[in-house]
């Protein structure tokens, strides 16, 4: 697969940025049950311990703030070219919903299916796995200024209420 140049992404980056301020889409849902492999689910349970039940966060991570991964839908799709990919870029939930700090600052919380997730100050950023999967030019075009405005790399959350998660549920600010 040929890796997107910077001159390509900023072609279709308009088209990312028109994502909805309210009313998202939970597009995907990709758990991590271990190191590099992913499940795509079209249903998953977040619990307030667990993260998404069955991903690795626990055992990797542990940290609450960094429990969930969200990345825009949109840039995903861009960035991997084919649809098959997207769950390459090791998010949990690919969202249609802008994703910067004045739609979506630390705290703020979402309902998606009967799961409530609270937005997180870590920042996310791109990594060597990134970079090999969607290339160098991607990697720095995430973690430029303006990647990082509009968080292209994605955000973290933390569940505040457990419930179930559907591909297709509305996201809402509450």
């Amino acid at each position: 697969m040929k890796h997107l140049t910077t001159a390509e992404i900023e072609k279709e980056l308009n088209e990312v940025l028109e994502s909805p301020t309210d009313d998202g889409v939970l597009n995907l849902i990709v758990r991590r049950p271990k190191e590099n492999e992913r499940e795509v689910l079209e249903t998953g349970e977040l619990d307030i311990e667990k993260g998404l039940v069955g991903d690795d966060w626990l055992t990797r991570d542990g940290n609450f703030d960094t429990q969930l991964t969200i990345m825009n839908s949109r840039i995903a799709a861009l960035l991997a070219q084919d649809e098959s990919r997207r769950e390459l870029a090791g998010d949990q939930l690919f969202i249609d919903l802008n994703l910067t700090d004045e739609n979506l600052p630390h705290g703020t919380r979402l309902a998606i299916g009967s799961a409530i997730i609270e937005i997180t100050k870590q920042p996310h950023n791109g990594c060597k796995k990134f970079v090999e999967r969607f290339g160098l030019d991607a990697m720095k075009f995430v973690n430029s200024p303006i990647g990082k405005q509009f968080h292209l790399r994605g955000i973290y959350a933390r569940v505040i209420q457990s419930g179930a998660i559907r591909q297709g549920d509305t996201v809402k600010k509450i």
